[in-house]
């Protein structure tokens, strides 16, 4: 009997183990974009949160600082809120221009800034 050529046998293997990682790496590839999708939810709910306590820090330090009760940790808590709401718009924003470049394919402009300010 005789063995089939050793070249051969090697170039089919080579052919099945390429069509395998090209099942696993659609496979990678959907669970990256949910894994991403995540990570920019997590992100922007961080964001707030970090708004809210760095405004309750400052305003509870410049109550104890100067005697007001709780008149600036208010004042900054709710002004932590707004930078916090601010930022997580500022990222949806920046998600949605990465979306549409990613499905039209072009760049965009580097002047284009949306968040003013």
């Amino acid at each position: 009997m005789t063995e089939p050529d050793p070249k051969a046998r090697m170039k089919a293997l080579e052919a099945r183990i390429a069509a395998a990682r090209g099942r696993k790496d659609g496979e990678k590839r959907h669970q990256e974009e949910h894994y991403s999708q995540a990570q920019m939810a997590w992100r922007m709910v961080i964001e707030l949160v970090a708004g809210l306590c760095i405004g309750f820090g400052m305003g509870f330090g410049l109550d104890y600082l100067f005697g007001t009760t709780p008149f600036l940790m208010v004042i900054f808590t709710l002004l932590g809120f707004v930078a916090g709401v601010q930022t997580m718009i500022r990222s949806a924003n920046e998600i949605q221009r990465r979306g549409l470049m990613d499905d039209t394919g072009e760049t965009p402009a580097e002047n284009e800034d949306e968040g003013h300010g």
